[in-house]
């Protein structure tokens, strides 16, 4: 069984705690402006290498470096029989755990510090469902106190769309942006995948339903089929 968290490890705690006293409305804003700039762009044999290295500290079932995982994650899709652009994502989903090569300590994106890097996502500007994994952390986001941000709906409209909302940050936005910026030739349907895979809130609680639009709707059968 995956993604057991009854008996995790301090460190796993931990990174959930940290993401919940600091993933707000301004720090998502502050590193999508810091990290969404690039002057290099992807190479995914060396960028796959570069993960050798790198263990999730989120990650309640194993401690396997991430490019195992990554290869592992391929194989499944293409024993499955899935289409080369799936194989593909499956391939480079979590790649953009290289963001540890830039980061630091201080936004929770260095080797030891990951909560702006790993872990479930959620949507900020809005009240923190029920839902999520370690709900008692909820309380600790300042934005939880802010009736800006404490509603259902907080700052967004009724079916806006995920692609209007802000997620808290972590490699799956890095990536995105870091694909668009590369150019890579993959279909709209991987770059969604890749954007939103660990917003387990809603692929697999349908926690945010209220904010889904039709293209939303469209791609949730892919993102609980990835």
């Amino acid at each position: 069984m995956y993604r057991d968290y009854s008996n995790v490890n301090n460190a796993v705690k931990k990174n959930y705690k940290m993401a919940r006293e600091n993933q707000t409305v301004e720090y998502v804003k502050y590193m999508r402006e810091k990290y969404g700039k690039f002057d290099k762009k992807l190479n995914i044999e060396e960028d796959i290498k570069l993960l050798k290295s790198f263990v999730d500290l989120s990650d309640p079932d194993i401690d396997l470096p991430n490019d195992e995982h990554l290869y592992q994650s391929a194989n499944a899709a293409l024993e499955a029989g899935e289409p080369n652009w799936m194989i593909i994502t499956c391939l480079i989903h979590d790649l953009g755990k290289i963001i540890y090569l830039r980061g630091c300590d201080e936004d929770g994106t260095s080797m030891g510090v990951q909560y702006g890097i790993v872990g479930d996502t959620f949507i900020v500007g809005c009240k923190i469902p029920d839902e999520i994994i370690f709900p008692e952390f909820n309380d600790l986001n300042p934005d939880m106190r802010d009736e800006r941000y404490n509603t259902k709906y907080g700052i967004y409209k009724k079916k806006c769309g995920l692609e209007n909302c802000l997620v808290s940050y972590g490699h799956d936005e890095y990536l995105y942006e870091l694909l668009k910026y590369s150019d890579v030739k993959l279909p709209e349907e991987a770059l969604y995948i890749i954007r939103f895979h660990s917003l387990y809130l809603h692929h697999k609680e349908n926690a945010y339903e209220h904010l889904l639009d039709d293209k939303d709707v469209r791609m949730l059968p892919l993102l609980k089929r990835f």
